[in-house]
């Protein structure tokens, strides 16, 4: 079972930790991209006079792709193996980076919400084939301390994008005359970026990952059996682990992507600082899932993730209810709650499937479209009742995901039960 990672079981199988390594590396990349998009939000803002509503619309085009690309990522897997898959996804991103150079240019709103969407559909086939590759490298029982890790990688990125952001993209704009001078600044960034991504997808391409078809520990589903006829949907734990991802991803995409914007209204005036604390939220996610890679060996994975969620909780009730400093630090903290979220809802979702691991994988996939609805949802309450206010709708996201770490993961029925 992943629930529990035992301090005997190894990392990987022989023969797999460079592999190891070489996808950990991917996990960073999809991180520092996915944050810097989330930085587009008060930079939309100051281009365009927009609301947080309608600012939130780049989160929601960019998760709006996983909603639209994971099941066909799936499928795409099957057909041509997670390795060349891998580098699809790295030059979809590319094509998206390079698309942000007219809608800067051209000063078109539309056409940032499309630049966001073609690099989500990127970082959605990366994660559809980065994450159950990562899970499959091992053993079932340590699947959970691997993608933790992993994580920790992606954390690194995620840590990094806010302050590159803040130097490169999120200037003052009273320094700039017209919006046109604003939107300009995202165009050598992203020109870096899509340079970087082509890279990595050259240097992935020629990389030696071992071609993996299903879990090592796995038995091949009988013909007509009930293994080979059951639909992914008849996992109870997968289903409800895919709504987790759902309001994970949506609460940590949600509260990142409005931080800059709440800590001043607490009083911070910089956007600069601004941005650069919010990398501080992202820099304790890389920290708690170092600790949590390790705390994984002793704590079974549902119980660990049934205690951050409440703590979690906690921290945003404190918030909603203080201001100043207090405030701005019990959001950042959540960062570090948030750490080992995914890749414990991910493991505890696609447990005990088997040879329909991809399948489980490509719906908890899916679900991170909730990193287009909670931040829309969140923007919009903003909006109306303010933003502390508004921290109602990831306090149920919170409380959630620790009842689905205990109560909710629980397997009724696995790949390989009778």
């Amino acid at each position: 079972m992943a629930a529990s990672a035992k301090g005997s079981a190894p990392l990987t199988l022989p023969g797999y930790f460079v592999p190891f390594i070489t996808v950990t590396a991917l996990f960073l990349a999809f991180g520092f991209v996915t944050t810097l998009n989330m930085a587009l939000v008060p930079h939309l803002r100051s281009i365009f006079n927009v609301g947080y509503k309608s600012a939130m619309l780049a989160e929601s085009a960019f998760f709006l792709a996983y909603f639209v690309f994971s099941a066909p990522t799936s499928k795409l897997i099957e057909w041509i193996g997670y390795k060349k898959t891998m580098v699809v996804s790295l030059f979809i991103q590319v094509v998206g980076c390079l698309l942000f150079i007219p809608a800067a240019r051209l000063v078109n709103f539309p056409l940032f919400l499309t630049a966001s969407f073609v690099v989500g559909a990127g970082v959605t086939a990366l994660q559809t084939s980065a994450n159950p590759y990562t899970a499959i490298l091992g053993p079932e029982s340590s699947a959970s301390v691997r993608l933790t890790l992993a994580q920790a990688f992606n954390s690194i990125g995620t840590t990094v994008a806010p302050v590159f952001a803040g130097a490169f993209i999120l200037t003052d704009p009273t320094k700039f005359a017209t919006p046109a001078a604003i939107a300009n600044t995202v165009r050598l960034p992203y020109i870096a970026i899509a340079g970087a991504l082509l890279l990595l997808g050259i240097a992935v391409a020629f990389s030696h990952l071992p071609h993996i078809d299903q879990p090592p520990s796995s038995h091949p589903a009988k013909e007509g059996g009930a293994r080979a006829s059951r639909s992914v949907w008849s996992y109870r734990h997968t289903v409800l682990g895919a709504l987790g991802i759902f309001l994970y991803v949506g609460v940590e995409v949600g509260l990142a992507s409005i931080a800059v914007n709440y800590f001043k209204s607490q009083g911070m005036s910089s956007l600069k600082t601004a941005s650069d604390l919010a990398s501080l939220y992202w820099f304790g996610a890389l920290v708690g899932r170092l600790l949590g890679s390790w705390i994984l060996t002793k704590v079974q994975s549902g119980k660990l993730l049934t205690i951050f969620g409440f703590c979690a909780s906690a921290l945003l009730l404190t918030s909603m209810f203080t201001s100043g400093s207090v405030a701005i630090w019990t959001l950042v903290l959540c960062g570090f709650f948030n750490s080992i979220m995914f890749p414990n809802i991910f493991t505890l979702g696609i447990a005990g499937l088997g040879p329909m691991t991809s399948k489980g994988s490509g719906l908890i996939m899916t679900a991170i479209v909730g990193g287009a609805i909670i931040p829309a949802l969140l923007g919009a309450a903003a909006d109306r009742f303010g933003i502390q206010h508004a921290f109602v709708l990831p306090l149920i996201c919170y409380l959630y995901i620790a009842w689905y770490g205990m109560w909710g993961s629980k397997p009724a029925k696995t790949a390989f039960s009778s």
